[in-house]
C-alpha cells in the first residue's frame, strides 16, 4: 500500500507584483516540498486588504499573476492543491468562530503589529482587520490539518499563536477536532534589493519575475555597489557589495571566485561585473519568463486550475467546519 503523505500548507499575499525575493524565499522552497508532501499552496487575497484595504482596484490583477507566476515557477498542480482563499467561504467563517474566543492580549504581544505600523507610516493600520489578522491567519492553517507549515525562524511566534488557539479551542469544548502544526523550519535567503536594502515592494527596489530582459539588465545596471569603490581604479570589497549577493546566487562557484578576487584588485570595473550576474540570471530566468508568456495566452488554463484546486481544497474546509460545529454545538 502506498503511504499516505504528509500535509504542508503555506500561502502568499497578492499585495503587489512577485519578485526574487519571493520566489527565492519561498517558492524554491515549495518546489521542493511538493516533491514529498501534500501540498495546498493559497493565494491569499484576504489577507493583502490587511493593509491595502483602501486601494483594492488591482487586487485581482496581482492574483492572476501570482499564480502565473507560481506555474510558471515549477508549482505543479499536479502535485500541489492551488486555490484562492476569498473562494473557500469557510476560512472566514472559522475566522469568526476563532476571533471569539482569542484573547486581545494575544495579538498585541504579535511583534509584527508595532514593526508593520512603523514600517507602513503612509497608511492606517489602526484597524480591527490588521489586528486580528493572525487569527485569520490561524484560521488558514487549522481548516486544512497541516502536519507542517514552511515558515522561517522570525514567523514562529505566528505559528505559535495558531498551536494556542488550537489546544485553547480543543481545550473549551473538550474535542480534538485540531491537530497542532509543526513547523518546518526554511532558509530563507535574504535577497538585496537594487538600493542594497533587501527586496521588498515597500522599498520599491524589486526585480519581478514579470520584467522583461532589458528591464532587468537596466535595473542591475543601477544597482549599488560598494560605497567606497568611487573609481574604476578603486579596489572594492564583495562582502560589502550587494551585487556580489546576486553572483552567491545566480553564478558559479568559479565565477565568484574569480569576480571575488578581481574585484578586491580592481582587476574588474562594477559595469562588467554587472553584466556577468545579469548574464547568468538572464538565462535562468528565461525559461520562467517563456512558460509566463504561455500562460498569460491562456487564461482558461490558469482558472481550470485554481477551480480544480478550490473543489479540492472545499472538500477538506467543509469536512473541517463540520467537525467545528458539531463541536460548538452550533
Amino acid at each position: 500500500m502506498t503511504a499516505v503523505r504528509k500535509r504542508v500548507l503555506s500561502g502568499m499575499q497578492p499585495s503587489g507584483l512577485m519578485h526574487l525575493g519571493n520566489y527565492l524565499g519561498a517558492l524554491e522552497n515549495w518546489k521542493a516540498l511538493q516533491e514529498q508532501y501534500d501540498c495546498y499552496f493559497f493565494v491569499a487575497d484576504w489577507h493583502a486588504l490587511s493593509t491595502n484595504y483602501a486601494d483594492t482596484s488591482r487586487v485581482r490583477i496581482f492574483v492572476r499573476d501570482m499564480l502565473i507566476d507560481w506555474l510558471a515557477g515549477g508549482i505543479d498542480p499536479e502535485r500541489a492543491t492551488i486555490f484562492i482563499q476569498s473562494q473557500i467561504p469557510e476560512h472566514a467563517i472559522l475566522h469568526l468562530l476563532l476571533s471569539m474566543m482569542t484573547p486581545v492580549s494575544w495579538l498585541e504581544r504579535n511583534p509584527t503589529y508595532k514593526e508593520k505600523q512603523e514600517e507602513i507610516k503612509e497608511k492606517d493600520l489602526t484597524t480591527y482587520g490588521f489586528l486580528g489578522y493572525p487569527v485569520l491567519q490561524a484560521a488558514d492553517i487549522l481548516l486544512y490539518k497541516p502536519d507542517f507549515v514552511p515558515v522561517g525562524k522570525d514567523q514562529l511566534p505566528h505559528l505559535e499563536l495558531t498551536r494556542e488557539l488550537a489546544r485553547r479551542f480543543n481545550d473549551i469544548y473538550k474535542t480534538a477536532v485540531f491537530p497542532e502544526p509543526k513547523e518546518h523550519l526554511t532558509k530563507f535567503p535574504k535577497v538585496i534589493g537594487t538600493d542594497g536594502r533587501k527586496m521588498s515592494k515597500s522599498y520599491h527596489n524589486t526585480i519581478n519575475l514579470s520584467d522583461t530582459e532589458p528591464m532587468v539588465r537596466q535595473k542591475l545596471k543601477t544597482m549599488v555597489t560598494d560605497p567606497a569603490r568611487v573609481r574604476r581604479t578603486d579596489p572594492g570589497n564583495p562582502d560589502l557589495c550587494p551585487v556580489y549577493e546576486f553572483h552567491k546566487i545566480y553564478s558559479p562557484q568559479g565565477t565568484q571566485d574569480q569576480i571575488n578576487t578581481d574585484c578586491r584588485t580592481a582587476a574588474i570595473g562594477c559595469i562588467d561585473c554587472k553584466k556577468l550576474v545579469a548574464d547568468r540570471m538572464v538565462e535562468q530566468l528565461t525559461p520562467i519568463w517563456e512558460k509566463r508568456a504561455q500562460l498569460t495566452q491562456e487564461p482558461s488554463r490558469v482558472d481550470e486550475i485554481v477551480a480544480a484546486g478550490s473543489t479540492r481544497a472545499s472538500v477538506v474546509a467543509k469536512t473541517t467546519l463540520a467537525e467545528v460545529n458539531e463541536a460548538m454545538k452550533i
